[in-house]
């Protein structure tokens, strides 16, 4: 197919806060430098969830006079609770026994997609070219094998793969450097990781499965800048995870709860841990008289400084979480993120600027990040992680908790992560089967009345973006040997097992519902799943996330 070409000095795949950062950091180096960002999201901050609790070191850097130019980062922290959870009782954990990360004073309670909005809009001022709606679903090569720009994915396609009557071709985008910024688990990053093999020399990345909610509480139950955080109950002492609860503007909270994707019971549901947790006795009064008005879910990187891929390769780089640089106790990444881009930018601006080889490795990008506060800080936790997987909640906090506070990290020893998340599944006859609560509708609910809530747009004759490598799989081993867990760990019931009369069980993949959460491609003990952009401008649309 003859493809349209466009022609920039550096193409970034992904509008979040690295994509935006980077972007925004190349033109203010060297004003006339072509720079473009393609984002799948239908609008700028579509896609983007996070908690958020946000540091602003990276932004002051990016742009001083954030405040003086409207910035949607308004709410300070004001309260700072962190609790341990039994079934009944929750125990109040002192702030001077927190370690230094665990503390966000001097933070603030945003909505991270409202500030990429903003981001996009400064960097629309110095002469970036933003592209929302546009996928990027292939890496462009040479024949020296580099990476020379990406390709967006064809629009109006049947399910079929027939072309229909509003049928347009992808366009080619070459670039000097291609950044890629698709946050966790991004479908372009994992194709060149293994390409270029940039996890060689790292250990596997573990993940944990964010789902969030944002409700409007009772004026009288509101605090705004109140920062809550829970471990425990109704997590198991072997299952990592916990909960936050941020008080926003207008009366709105957003709670959340995030559930460690190396979790053993196949048939654990982090949709229903999440509503389940919603009516513990310390939790619960706060939606008296609530209502919930957004959901939305999200991987998140949590395998830290061990788990940093080599970021470089011919043609280009990963920032931003594609590269995975969330403090997992800090809970934040964003800052980070932002940071990491801004000093691939300074890299991609030197190699220009000195008329190198295109598209010859950055490593003066790495250089500099090891020498960051990015890398200081990761170093720091690295070890957070892993001491609960190896000792459970109990063990393992007092442990790290007791590292970070006594050592701040400066241990001779660094843990490791040492499998996939999907290879620490059991067997299902290994596991107990856990008999979750009905959904009553006014605290906890179903998938179905939450993925609403998302505003998901997909077409649904359009080619399906989850493949299964083997469709034999999904029955033949996944279903027997495991209870077929994507039923549960899928926050937006996109995968059923259907039982047709007289009829083998079969597995439907309702793909219109897909939040683009990326658990799927993650958690599949088979390894069968493997998640591919849509067409662009699908997915959710979260309007404050």
């Amino acid at each position: 197919m003859t493809r349209e070409i466009m022609v920039y000095d550096v193409v970034i795949v992904g509008a979040g806060p690295a994509g935006l950062s980077a972007a925004i950091r190349l033109k203010q180096l060297a004003p006339t430098r072509s720079v473009c960002i393609l984002d799948k999201g239908a609008d700028i901050g579509a896609h983007i969830l996070s908690g958020a609790v946000f540091e602003t070191s990276a932004l002051d850097k990016l742009i001083p006079d954030w405040q003086a130019r409207g910035a949607p980062i308004r709410v300070n922290v004001t309260e700072d609770h962190w609790l341990f959870l039994s079934a009944t009782n929750a125990w109040r954990v002192p702030s001077w026994l927190l370690p230094k990360p665990l503390h966000n004073a001097g933070n603030y309670i945003i909505s991270l997609a409202n500030l990429c909005r903003w981001l996009s809009e400064q960097a629309t001022e110095l002469g970036v070219d933003i592209y929302p709606g546009f996928a990027a679903s292939e890496i462009l090569y040479n024949d020296q094998n580099q990476v020379i720009g990406v390709a967006t994915g064809d629009m109006g396609r049947a399910k079929n793969g027939t072309e229909k009557s509003n049928f347009t071709p992808g366009i080619a985008l070459h670039a000097s450097y291609t950044l890629l910024a698709e946050g966790c688990r991004g479908s372009l990053t994992e194709s060149l990781i293994t390409r270029f093999q940039l996890r060689k020399d790292a250990c596997p990345q573990t993940y944990g499965l964010g789902i969030k909610e944002i409700w409007e509480i009772d004026p009288a139950l509101h605090r705004p800048g109140k920062v809550m955080h829970t471990a425990g109950w109704p997590l198991d002492n072997q299952t990592y995870g916990g909960s936050f609860i941020y008080h926003l503007e207008q009366n709105q909270v957003a709670i959340g709860f995030v559930t460690g994707l190396d979790y053993q019971n196949p048939y654990l549901d982090p949709f229903c841990e999440m509503q389940r947790f919603k009516t513990h006795p310390a939790i619960k009064p706060l939606f008296l008289n609530a209502k919930r008005v957004s959901y939305g879910a999200r991987a998140l990187n949590e395998g830290g400084y061990q788990s940093i891929p080599t970021l470089v390769f011919p043609g280009g780089a990963l920032i931003g979480c594609a590269a995975g640089f969330l403090n997992v106790p800090k809970i934040k990444g964003s800052h980070n993120a932002m940071k990491s881009a801004m000093l691939a930018a300074e890299a991609v601006n030197n190699a220009l600027s000195l008329n190198a080889n295109p598209r010859i490795p950055l490593h003066a990008y790495p250089a500099a990040l090891k020498q960051s506060s990015v890398y200081q800080e990761l170093h720091q936790v690295r070890n957070f992680r892993p001491w609960f997987s190896k000792l459970g909640l109990f063990w393992g906090t007092l442990v790290a908790g007791f590292e970070l506070k006594l050592f701040q990290g400066r241990v001779p020893w660094t843990l490791k992560h040492p499998r996939e998340d999907r290879a620490r599944t059991l067997k299902a006859h290994q596991a107990s089967v856990i008999h979750y609560p009905k959904a009553d509708g006014v605290l906890s609910f179903d998938r179905a009345s939450s993925v609403y809530l998302a505003n998901i747009r997909h077409d649904e004759n359009q080619p399906v973006h989850l493949h299964l490598r083997n469709p034999n799989l999904a029955i033949d081993v996944c279903y027997p040997d495991y209870a077929a867990p994507e039923q549960r760990y899928c926050p937006a019931g996109v995968y059923e097992i259907i039982h047709d009369l007289n009829k083998a069980p079969r597995l439907h993949i309702n793909a219109a519902n897909c939040v683009h959460c990326k658990t799927c491609d993650i958690k599949d003990p088979t390894d069968n799943i493997v998640w591919t952009v849509p067409e662009g401008g699908c997915g959710p649309n979260y309007p404050n996330m």
